[in-house]
């Protein structure tokens, strides 16, 4: 049994839950290391035809990257942080499923990153989506990548830059919700468009979303040589570190 995800099934439907609470469902090897194999098997799995992610609690879809995790890091072991998210968001990516984001309460950094990678996003107003690694001393790289697909250099500089968090009514506005709901809604208009999508023909889905693969795959994987290069050289420097003590200390 899995220690930091939750997996239920709703008829052709799995919904996956990243089941942290107590941290606001913080991203953490282990964590990633189960959503990976699970998504794996559901991707194997032909009676699974849709998937829904989201987040344990009201508060948190995925805070980010847990920084009790990444205050611990030193650059040669940036690499095994690269490993385990690309293995994990390879495996959001790699399924033939269509997957639906139902965004519950904030989705920050590595959360923000899940939810970009998920094939359509539901949220309420009062939910909060960006990448505020930069405020913490990360370089903030995954994100922007993923972001600048949907909004554009100029508003992906801006956001990554600042590391302001988007509230819900922002996110719809800029299309990174497809749909608006009320907050205890989330979930089951989630269900729904993962329901609707699950109904659709399963070869000319896989197929589809293979297409879609094929046309990104070269820039996910630019992306992650940079992080890999460019995070062992923040690290080197001991500045995350520091900032992130400082954050604590608060």
């Amino acid at each position: 049994m899995p220690d930091f995800i939750t997996l239920e099934s709703r008829d052709t439907v799995a919904i996956l839950t990243f089941a942290r609470p107590e941290v606001r469902n913080a991203l953490h090897f282990g964590m990633a290391e189960e959503a990976s194999a699970a998504l794996a098997a559901l991707n194997a799995d032909p009676g699974c035809r849709a998937v829904v992610l989201t987040g344990a609690g009201e508060h948190a879809f995925c805070a980010g990257m847990d920084i009790a995790l990444l205050r611990t890091l030193d650059a040669a072991q940036t690499g095994d942080w690269m490993t385990h998210l690309k293995r994990f968001y390879g495996a959001i990516r790699d399924l033939d499923k269509p997957s639906v984001a139902a965004v519950n309460g904030v989705a920050a950094g590595a959360g923000y990153q899940i939810a970009l990678l998920a094939d359509i996003r539901v949220g309420h107003a009062k939910a909060r989506m960006g990448q505020p690694e930069i405020n913490v001393g990360v370089p903030s790289l995954l994100g922007a990548h993923l972001m600048e697909a949907t909004l554009g250099l100029s508003r992906t500089t801006e956001l990554t830059l600042s590391g302001r968090l988007m509230d819900g009514e922002e996110c719809h506005r800029l299309g990174l919700f497809h749909e608006l709901v009320a907050q205890d809604k989330v979930r089951d208009k989630a269900l729904d468009i993962a329901h609707v999508l699950a109904a659709k023909s399963p070869v000319a889905m896989r197929l589809t979303k293979q297409r879609f693969r094929e046309a990104s795959q070269a820039g996910f994987d630019a992306a992650f040589e940079a992080f890999a290069r460019l995070q062992a050289e923040a690290f080197a420097s001991g500045e995350p570190q520091a900032v992130m003590a400082k954050f604590f200390e608060r």
